[in-house]
């Protein structure tokens, strides 16, 4: 006789909850393998709409870089924004949306606002047979 096994979860199984990112700041940290010499690499910053709003990377000189983000009406990235270890603006992107809210055109800009490169985003939905 065969038997069969299923497998279903238990009552009241969920799934982790997202977290809530308003007015959220996370800090990144590298440690040697004992826990020692705690040094700063990452933080991210968010509104108090839980929109990201800036990322800022170190390095064991200090500050790396530093991104800020801009958003549209329809609660999208806009602009996005990057200045270099001295807080000066190195390029700017600005981003146009598909119908389905995706990107599809990115343009990078010089500190200047000359137009550098556009990137195209293309969304190829793949059989999975």
């Amino acid at each position: 006789m065969a038997s069969a096994l299923l497998l279903v979860p238990a009552a009241g199984a969920q799934e982790a909850p997202k977290m809530n990112k308003k007015n959220l700041v996370i800090k990144e940290w590298n440690t040697d393998p004992k826990g020692n010499n705690k040094v700063l690499d990452h933080i991210t910053t968010f509104n108090a709409d839980g929109r990201k709003t800036e990322e800022i990377e170190y390095n064991s000189d200090g500050q790396k870089w530093r991104k800020r983000f801009e958003y549209g009406a329809d609660g999208k990235v806009s602009k996005e924004l990057v200045y270099d270890h001295r807080n000066r603006l190195q390029t700017y992107k600005k981003f146009e949306f598909n119908e389905f809210g995706r990107k599809k055109i990115q343009y990078t800009y010089n500190a200047k606002g000359k137009l550098i490169s556009i990137k195209q985003y293309e969304y190829i939905a793949q059989d999975g047979n």
